[in-house]
């Protein structure tokens, strides 16, 4: 695609949205679970998702079948679900949390014992700064699995002098070896006020984009080329238009499932969005 091409597109969009009296949101991380969550904190508006097929494979590898069978093994926990979980999940679910808020999200509860689902890394993560029992459910964002300890060090040989920022979801050896831990949220503040100039980093490699346009003068490399996600690269400027130009494809979540799920939201909301 030409310059003049993505000009046409983004001129386009600019004018749908206009016309519709749209507001385009984005995420560092794009699929379908977070406009779940738009669709659950705002019925009365329609929320849009331009590619129906960008659905996070982690959000997928638990059913809320399952976690009724998980809360049934332990009654005294409280269930902590990450927000890559379908609307289905949160709504039995106690409290949602994020990255970023994990841990406080955890420590803010009355519970000793927490189901913490769907990804296991955030859960061990978590579990380092808590002295509440955490079971973690044997989920995990394959793209961030994909960074291994072997990336880390070869990146820090390579570059000796640069920090090492990894995202919570990486493995538990992975975090062991880097200068620091942050969401993606996170890891923007951080650099922005950072006295290092050079930084590795370990998330979906498209966050890379991102931090280098809001600090052009610090240099950033992938922890490892290979941490990209499918599902999120399927969104595209074309797909945002034919989504404006013909409605689609609207996200809907059954009341009686958004009710619940809401709840768990709010919840999060209530107990603050943590650094």
């Amino acid at each position: 695609m030409t310059i003049q091409d993505k000009e046409k597109l983004i001129a386009r969009i600019h004018e749908l949205k206009e016309e519709r009296n749209a507001v385009i949101l984005t995420h560092n991380y794009q699929v379908d679970f977070m406009a779940q969550s738009a669709a659950i904190l705002s019925p009365q508006k329609t929320v849009l998702i331009p590619e129906i097929l960008s659905e996070c494979p982690m959000a997928a590898m638990i059913t809320p079948e399952e976690l009724i069978i998980k809360k049934k093994e332990y009654p005294d926990a409280v269930v902590v679900a990450y927000v890559n979980t379908s609307a289905q999940v949160k709504a039995h679910s106690d409290i949602c949390c994020t990255s970023a808020n994990a841990v406080q999200v955890v420590n803010s509860l009355d519970e000793n014992e927490v189901i913490f689902v769907p990804d296991r890394n955030l859960a061990l993560y978590t579990a380092r700064y808590t002295d509440k029992k955490i079971i973690p459910w044997d989920g995990y964002c394959s793209t961030h699995h994909m960074i291994l300890p072997e990336d880390i060090m070869l990146s820090k040989n390579t570059y000796p002098d640069a920090e090492t920022i990894v995202h919570p979801e990486c493995r538990p050896e992975v975090i062991d070896l880097a200068d620091n831990v942050f969401s993606t949220g996170g890891m923007v503040t951080h650099i922005k006020k950072s006295n290092s100039r050079k930084f590795i980093i370990g998330t979906e490699i498209g966050m890379l984009h991102k931090l280098k346009k809001e600090n052009p003068d610090k240099e950033f490399y992938p922890a490892s080329s290979c941490a990209v996600c499918p599902s999120m690269k399927m969104n595209s400027l074309s797909n945002i238009i034919t989504a404006l130009e013909e409605n689609k494809y609207v996200v809907t979540v059954p009341e009686s499932i958004r009710k619940q799920a809401k709840k768990a939201l709010e919840r999060m909301l209530e107990s603050g969005r943590g650094d």
